[in-house]
């Protein structure tokens, strides 16, 4: 279970204390401060090949992509910053980010061509909360890779099963394809990626 540390703080609040020497990750969720959980072994494999998936391919395609360590998304309008298991930066914009050099911070769309979240015991966070917030921020595209179907039935169908999810923005609304099994994940964003699902969850060691 995540633990929740109620009391109410602003973003600026929020970085002045993040990270902190203790190794812990943490978001803040309209205020609230959020102690992540310490992520599987399964988790960390998916992120790891999916990182290596996506240097490949923008790096074939000569983008000026990077994936950085440790960055916040911050929606505009609220007290919020997020920190994506992964998180493509588009580089040539972070001179436009006023947050960027001493936070590490970014909120405009045009920085962040694609998020992933890896689900771990917080789904709810991640089809509902966040995906309503990287909508409003712009972000292109959003993959939610669900490797051990933990998200509800309305969102992953029923019977439930290993499912990624991908929104893509259109008309400033996203818009949802699912993938599980042998479907090759249709990317917007890099439409030649050859990439299947049973290929992300046997990276993680993970039997779809």
């Amino acid at each position: 279970m995540i633990q929740i540390l109620r009391k109410l703080v602003t973003f600026d609040e929020f970085v002045a204390k993040y990270p902190d020497n203790t190794g812990k990750r943490y978001e803040l969720h309209d205020g609230v401060i959020v102690e992540m959980p310490q992520p599987t072994g399964y988790h960390e494999q998916i992120i790891v090949f999916l990182v290596q998936k996506f240097i490949l391919e923008y790096s074939r395609i000569s983008l000026p992509y990077g994936i950085p360590k440790t960055v916040l998304v911050k929606p505009l309008e609220s007290e919020s910053a997020y920190s994506p298991d992964v998180l493509i930066l588009n580089l040539p914009n972070l001179v436009n980010e006023p947050q960027w050099k001493k936070e590490s911070t970014v909120s405009q769309a045009e920085s962040i061509p694609l998020v992933v979240e890896v689900v771990s015991s917080n789904w709810r966070d991640d089809y509902l909360k966040k995906a309503a917030d990287y909508e409003a921020v712009g972000i292109p595209e959003y993959w939610i890779v669900d490797y051990a179907a933990l998200g509800g039935r309305r969102f992953i169908g029923n019977p439930k099963q290993p499912t990624v999810s991908l929104y893509t923005l259109v008309e400033g609304e996203y818009q949802v394809s699912q993938f599980r099994g042998i479907d090759r994940i249709i990317s917007p964003l890099f439409p030649e990626l050859n990439l299947t699902v049973e290929q992300i969850f046997q990276a993680g060691g993970y039997s779809a």
